[in-house]
């Protein structure tokens, strides 16, 4: 098998990744939420290790429902405990970080109980990258494709929630039910996301190139291509030295996404983007 073989398929899965986690990284930076993702995707390691309690296969669709029925739970938690405002006595960035460790734990627990346990919280971390096949691809591409169809069609309402929810509140909309609706969207993404990239990756995916983009600028359509092309340069690079010089694949992309943040950092302290920061 040629390099081109063996590498084209996580390069594509990366881009399709990149595509819908950067831009909802967006979201998560601007509702200061940033650890959502593990959370959302601790549930929904917790959902598929419950799968294997009741013998279901790893890999069938139902172990996808217990997941997504897990992931669930969390978007309705998340959006139960938002605030009205930001500065409250508890933020909601500790209730998210409860449900990650009770996620956490209720997995090692579930794990410690069911054949293979051990192997499937592993995977949840590293992900099956390098041996993500065509049709799991094309899975993913479908699926993103009709959530990204569905945050266009409620991007007024999700942007004005996550940019601007003093509006939102006094324009008298629910918002935990918008809540819930985003955070269920966005579970789906992390559910299908975490056994292809693993969670680390995933992260990594989300928030680093939402933060480059908010280095250099507030518009909101300028964030979005900065993100994009971040997470795919970094994406790119990282495959590249992965097969170049023989190192694993997954930590060697979040290493990448660091040090593109670090280059991002430095060139804004050099006063690049200054004009498009004041956008």
């Amino acid at each position: 098998m040629s390099g081109l073989q063996l590498m084209l398929p996580p390069f594509v899965a990366c881009m399709v990744l990149v595509a819908m986690l950067s831009y909802l990284g967006l979201h998560v930076i601007a509702r200061e939420v940033i650890f959502v993702d593990l959370s959302l995707a601790q549930m929904a390691a917790l959902g598929s290790l419950s799968a294997l309690l009741f013998h279901v296969n790893p890999d069938s669709p139902t172990t996808y429902v217990f997941a997504l029925l897990a992931t669930a739970v969390g978007a309705m938690l998340f959006a139960l405990t938002r605030t009205a405002d930001r500065k409250g006595r508890v933020p909601q960035e500790a209730f998210i970080g409860i449900v990650y460790v009770v996620a956490s734990a209720a997995a090692v627990l579930v794990a410690n109980k069911v054949p293979g346990g051990g192997e499937a919280v592993e995977k949840t971390l590293v992900g099956s990258l390098l041996w993500v096949t065509w049709p799991t691809i094309v899975k993913l591409a479908v699926v993103y494709a009709c959530l990204g169809v569905f945050q266009f069609a409620l991007r007024r309402r999700f942007l004005t929630i996550s940019f601007h929810p003093e509006e939102a509140e006094a324009a008298g909309w629910k918002i935990r039910w918008w809540d819930f609706l985003f955070y269920l969207s966005f579970g789906v993404v992390i559910t299908l996301a975490v056994p292809i990239a693993g969670v680390l990756m995933v992260f990594s995916f989300l928030v680093v190139p939402a933060v480059i983009a908010n280095l250099f600028t507030g518009d909101k359509r300028r964030l979005t291509v900065i993100a994009w092309s971040s997470g795919a340069l970094a994406s790119l690079l990282g495959l590249w030295v992965s097969y170049t010089q023989d190192l694993p694949t997954g930590p060697l992309i979040v290493c990448m996404y660091g040090l593109l943040l670090a280059a991002a950092g430095l060139l804004r302290r050099l006063g690049v983007g200054d004009g498009a920061a004041q956008a």
